[in-house]
């Protein structure tokens, strides 16, 4: 009844494109609530051959949205996870689709319990620039794994992408099962009432989807990012440590949601740490203008980031440039990756999220000063740790929380399918990828079936003596 009733909210001649396809997937879910597994797994089969089909277009387009996106960087952290992530999904889809059975208490003994996976319905995809597909296939792969129709509203940085994914996906689905919306405001797509919305992107633009999800009582995950910090054990090789580090942290210009934001290192290590950063960097960027760095996506980001590292000037930090043969170029929007040593506290690279190809560096000769640090600041979406001490691992993790963690590596939690990916508090809110994001899509319906022969009835009114005397006996009866 109540999905009836969303329907006739809706006049009969759609005020938008996004109304007439939500209306369209919301009359196709009623009418197959329950997609079969054959149904589902050739959804996923079709996502994963259009990635694997069209990979060199696909990592043009989003490098043409960006000014310049490095190819390796779209195949590898784009293309790669989202085809693997289909087809994880789809080798696990029937053992997920089985009804879990579940225990029953003695007094119900001859009952039985079970838990249904049941789609939700119609699920609303909103995706971040940064990464444009793999935030668009990540959740996709949840969500039409656990058999609900979706619509997706991609950024506007992502023109491009956003275009050729929309003739490839209508070449393949019916909007009424999968739709992609170009050009479809936020404002139109948030406020649909949706069965599940899943947003990614800043806090500030997650607490106004969060808003217009609850006019609606819509459920929603978010994904929000933050300053995901990074410490370098005492015990832990510099030089590996920064060669790992730096990787996950330039790769796309920083503009990652789960990259390291800040490093703290052993104050006796810092210049250790600066000197293999200048090392790996060299090695691996000989050219910064040859394609494989990528640029900013935009003069306002651009802008804001030159803005950042003028501030933590001004505040005292020493900026060392990595690329030292290039300058920041706004033409381009080409930014040298650079280290921030000694940032003020005040200073705006260590209250916002920086996004961008800049590293600040602090050093600390007590781990309990990082942790205090850690811990009286928003709870980030990552955090990273370099240790060989397990007892010191496993005191770091236990006393600090963030969306996840990796141990002796940055940010690659994310990229692994057989656990859940999620933020926590000011970071997000929800998880998706593998059995938990299949969970997060799902109503998981509990279903009760009684016994024929049921006992329950002793316990009906009028209440007298049998009453009195089995109520004692459950009180006092400990199984």
């Amino acid at each position: 009844m109540a999905q009836t009733a969303q329907i006739t909210e809706f006049p009969t001649e759609p005020r938008n494109e996004a109304q007439r396809i939500l209306q369209l997937q919301r009359l196709a879910y009623l009418d197959n609530p329950y997609p079969s597994y054959e149904e589902r797994r050739d959804n996923l089969l079709k996502l994963e051959r259009i990635l694997v089909d069209n990979q060199e277009a696909i990592a043009q387009a989003i490098s043409k949205d960006f000014g310049n996106r490095a190819i390796e960087e779209s195949k590898l952290l784009e293309l790669f996870l989202s085809i693997d992530g289909f087809r994880y999904c789809r080798k696990r889809l029937k053992k997920w689709m089985k009804p879990q059975r579940r225990g029953v208490s003695i007094w119900f003994a001859g009952a039985s319990n079970k838990v249904l996976a049941q789609p939700k319905g119609v699920v609303g995809v909103v995706a971040p620039w940064n990464y444009p597909l793999f935030l668009v296939m990540g959740p996709l792969a949840s969500a039409l794994a656990a058999g609900n129709r979706c619509m997706v509203k991609m950024a506007a940085n992502s023109a491009n992408l956003c275009e050729l994914m929309h003739k490839l996906i209508g070449e393949k689905f019916d909007e009424s099962t999968l739709a992609l919306l170009p050009g479809v405001r936020g404002s139109e797509f948030t406020t649909l009432p949706f069965d599940h919305v899943i947003f990614t992107g800043s806090a500030e633009t997650g607490r106004t989807v969060m808003k217009a999800a609850a006019e609606n009582l819509t459920p929603v995950t978010l994904e929000l990012g933050g300053k995901s910090p990074t410490i370098i054990a005492d015990d832990f090789d510099v030089e590996l440590a920064a060669s790992r580090i730096l990787f996950t942290k330039f790769m796309n210009a920083g503009q990652t949601c789960v990259a390291p934001d800040y490093v703290y290192v052993p104050a006796a290590k810092k210049d250790a740490f600066v000197a293999a950063a200048k090392k790996i960097m060299a090695q691996r960027y000989p050219q910064l203008d040859n394609g494989q760095f990528t640029t900013v996506i935009d003069d306002s980001s651009y802008t804001r980031l030159v803005a950042t590292m003028d501030d933590a000037q001004n505040k005292g930090a020493t900026l060392v440039n990595l690329a030292p043969n290039f300058e920041p170029n706004a033409a381009t929007r080409l930014l040298p990756p650079h280290l921030v040593l000694d940032a003020a506290d005040d200073a705006k690279i260590m209250q916002e999220e920086i996004f961008g190809p800049l590293f600040p560096v602090r050093t600390y000769t007590d781990i309990n000063q990082v942790l205090s640090y850690i811990n009286n600041r928003d709870r980030p979406l990552g955090l990273y740790l370099f240790s060989n001490d397990k007892q010191l691992t496993d005191m770091i993790v236990k006393n600090t929380i963030s969306g996840g963690v990796s141990i002796n590596d940055c940010s690659f939690h994310v990229a692994q399918h057989d656990i859940p990916f999620g933020g926590v508090g000011a970071s997000g809110m929800g998880h998706y990828h593998g059995h938990e994001g299949f969970i997060e899509f799902s109503k998981m319906r509990p279903i009760f079936s009684q016994f024929r022969y049921s006992a329950l009835p002793l316990m009906y009114p009028p209440y007298g003596k049998v009453f009195k005397a089995l109520y004692s006996l459950m009180i006092k009866l400990k199984l």
